[in-house]
């Protein structure tokens, strides 16, 4: 009976919703290689012996090889996004060129991306792999980049509708509420591209950042769309 119990609970059938989707594998994947990725510096600033880091060594080096693959191909679903954002009607033409921006920025990382795959992957040794990578980190930069512009814009969007709502009327405390939803939901996204900009720009030596902050933030970030995604799969 328990096990019946633990079997056909709700949370179970949740989950198996959220892991069937290459998001959520995604996401928990990189939830763990930046933790092991901030544990490592931890334990390498406290003294601690090789034999106890290198297994975070290890997940950080083989997750991120393994979230390089699930990443293969994604590049097409970006450019797609792009045009049909270039394509749009009635939309504020700031949001509108901020996701054109974001997406052929997501797009570029991810085509460089793929390249550097077969060299990390050691199918196809490359002489250009490294300069590849630095590629795609401009590209994602360049993308998260218009993301928190899009974001900061929207924000000061809200506050300009919010300031004519009338909120002693019904239908102003309606919109109010969806308001501040709408608020909640820019401002996690937010954090989360401010968060995963610490990535490649300290990959990129524009800031200069220790493994442990850009690990930290990395972990935050993944979190955030960890939620996200599984609230999607509810």
């Amino acid at each position: 009976m328990v096990a019946d119990a633990l079997v056909y609970h709700p949370t179970v059938a949740h989950y198996l919703r959220f892991v069937a989707t290459t998001v959520g594998r995604d996401k928990l994947l990189r939830t763990l290689q930046y933790f092991s990725r901030f544990y490592a510096w931890y334990l390498f600033r406290t003294n601690a012996p090789t034999r106890l880091i290198a297994p975070w060594e290890a997940i950080k080096k083989q997750f991120g090889l393994s979230r390089k693959l699930l990443r293969v191909g994604k590049n097409v679903e970006h450019f797609k996004a792009a045009a049909t954002a270039a394509d749009s009607k009635g939309i504020d033409p700031v949001l509108k060129y901020c996701a054109v921006g974001r997406q052929l920025g997501y797009a570029m990382y991810l085509s460089c991306d793929t390249i550097t795959y077969l060299d990390v992957s050691g199918i196809r040794p490359l002489a250009s792999a490294k300069r590849l990578q630095r590629e795609a980190y401009k590209a994602w930069l360049t993308g998260l980049t218009f993301n928190v512009v899009a974001g900061f814009y929207t924000l000061w969007q809200l506050r300009q509708r919010e300031q004519k709502i009338d909120k002693k009327d019904g239908e102003g405390v309606v919109e109010s509420k969806k308001l501040q939803r709408d608020r909640t939901s820019t401002n996690q996204q937010l954090i989360s591209d401010l968060c995963d900009m610490t990535i490649p720009g300290s990959a990129l030596g524009y800031v200069n950042l220790d493994d442990g902050i850009v690990g930290l933030a990395g972990s935050v970030s993944s979190l955030i769309a960890v939620w996200n995604t599984w609230k999607k799969t509810a």
